[in-house]
């Protein structure tokens, strides 16, 4: 049949009779191969054209005999094809020269690195995962609820928060109105002023006058100055007091919420709101840490899923997660087989046999205390050893979440019922008073891939965490509220989409699975 294809070429080859173009759109890690015979329109301006270059072929869909394609394009005169350059490359400037490149080189050209085979792939396949988590949450009726990128709550409490300020010239005439503080005396200047106080204290009883008084009373004055003391007329007084007022009131309207605002850490606080009001509902979307961490784990801007069930408790709240981890394997194996494929030759061989395993196989479920027992007793018997201790109250590391999954049950692990020292505050308190119905989902090769709770529901309780974390309450007034008002026993999980994706492409660096 006769078609017209754009794409960017892949590689170009010229012989005497005829042009081979490899052609690929993005829409597909496969390429297509198009053999243009030198007399058809515009055959010679192809032939001079590099990797990169933008094309528009026309020509005719033709059984392929070459081995590994099973159709090609045929671009001949005798049937009026043509090609035609939409935009040239020049090849000595072109970066994505055809050889190999770092991803650390890649990394600095953003804009074009989606032009690479592994970036192109990764794209594909987070792509496939976020439809596949809208059609997981919405087949069980979840409401998908946009929660705000701006905020002015701490959902971990870790105050690792980006701030949000004005940058117009308002504000910078705000910041320079506001009066640096002065510095604090030294120890010897409030001693010096002391001793200057009690001279003249003693010349006043003793009846001295003249030039000594005059000279210790101007010693003293000069010292209150120096330590912050300066005694003001009531007119002056006056004055200071409205100055202060002002430059407060400009401070303040620096801010242009009227209160520090900061960039989301999550969206959960917020999607509970609703899930306390409409049920079972669900938020994707960026979030913000100001980690000062440069590992190949973290990144400052990232993405979240994050459901909330109303009238479920934990084991709910890990039979959802496990569920949508297993339906996401399930989806990419089946809908991105090619760039699979591409992933076991160049990045992980292991990788298609590991995305079965998460969609057909149960994961382990242990509690925190039998996690802490097992690893105990693999250093006890000199088959583990690890950097940090493991003790029950202290968190578990990355080291020994992947002792759990890689080395002793080869595959994901759900861990439960955490210390409470060691989780947030919304997290429902225990009977024995010590640990919390939350849990993570550890995953071979990545560490924590999800982690969830049950939601705190009774606001003593929740009243009594905060005062323990020296979190305000009036800070919190309307998640206290959803306390107060038809309290509901609800539960949830958070998803790092990063993460996911890194899972499902076999990717080790964070940084090549988000776009920028």
């Amino acid at each position: 049949s006769r078609v017209t294809v754009c794409g960017w070429v892949r590689t170009v080859r010229a012989q005497k009779d005829f042009t081979f173009v490899k052609l690929n759109d993005g829409s597909s890690f496969r390429e297509l191969q198009a053999i243009i015979e030198q007399g058809a329109a515009g055959a010679a301006e192809i032939s001079a054209q590099g990797a990169g270059a933008s094309v528009r072929i026309e020509g005719l869909v033709v059984e392929s005999p070459a081995k590994g394609q099973e159709v090609e394009l045929s671009c001949t005169a005798a049937g009026e094809h043509s090609v035609r350059v939409l935009g040239g490359v020049d090849a000595k400037a072109y970066p994505l020269a055809k050889k190999k490149h770092s991803q650390e080189f890649l990394r600095t050209i953003a804009h074009l690195r989606p032009r690479t085979n592994l970036i192109g792939a990764v794209a594909r396949v987070r792509s496939t995962l976020a439809g596949a988590t809208h059609r997981f949450f919405q087949d069980r009726s979840f409401l998908y609820v946009h929660t705000p990128i701006i905020t002015t709550a701490d959902c971990e409490g870790a105050g690792e928060m980006f701030r949000i300020s004005r940058t117009d010239g308002d504000a910078e005439e705000a910041e320079a109105a506001v009066e640096p503080t002065p510095a604090a005396p030294s120890a010897e200047d409030l001693a010096a002023l002391q001793a200057s106080k009690d001279k003249v204290r003693d010349l006043k009883a003793a009846g001295v006058t003249g030039d000594e008084f005059a000279a210790a009373l101007s010693e003293m004055q000069r010292l209150k100055e120096v330590c912050g003391e300066k005694e003001l007329s009531k007119k002056e007084k006056k004055a200071q007091a409205k100055a202060a007022a002002e430059a407060a009131e400009k401070a303040a309207n620096k801010e242009f919420f009227g209160q520090p605002a900061f960039l989301t850490v999550s969206g959960q606080l917020s999607v509970e709101n609703y899930c306390c009001s409409l049920g079972d509902v669900y938020t994707f979307g960026p979030t913000f840490r100001a980690e000062t961490s440069n590992t190949t784990r973290h990144l400052a801007e990232f993405w979240m899923i994050e459901p909330e069930m109303a009238f479920a408790d934990l084991t709910d709240d890990m039979d959802c997660a496990e569920a949508y981890i297993r339906h996401c394997a399930a989806t990419v194996l089946e809908a991105c087989a090619p760039d699979i494929d591409f992933f076991a030759n160049r990045v992980d061989k292991d990788l298609p046999a590991r995305l079965k395993q998460l969609a057909e196989q149960p994961f382990k479920r242990m509690s925190y205390t039998e996690a802490v027992e097992v690893l105990q007793k693999e250093i006890e018997s000199g088959a583990a050893k690890f950097e940090f201790e493991v003790a029950w109250g202290k968190e578990l590391q990355t080291e020994h979440e992947k002792y759990l999954t890689d080395k002793l049950y080869h595959g994901p692990v759900i861990v439960y019922n955490y210390p409470k020292d060691c989780k947030a505050f919304y997290m429902r308190l225990n009977d024995d008073d010590k640990t919390v119905a939350a849990m993570d989902i550890l995953c071979p090769g990545i560490g924590e891939l999800v982690g969830g709770s049950q939601r705190e529901e009774r606001l003593d309780v929740l009243d009594k965490r905060l005062g323990e974390m020296g979190m305000p309450q009036e800070e919190y007034w309307w998640y206290r509220d959803l306390r107060k008002y038809g309290t509901v026993p609800h539960a949830g999980f958070g998803v790092g989409f990063e993460r996911l994706v890194m899972l499902c492409t076999g990717v080790q660096n964070i940084r090549d699975v988000i776009p920028f």
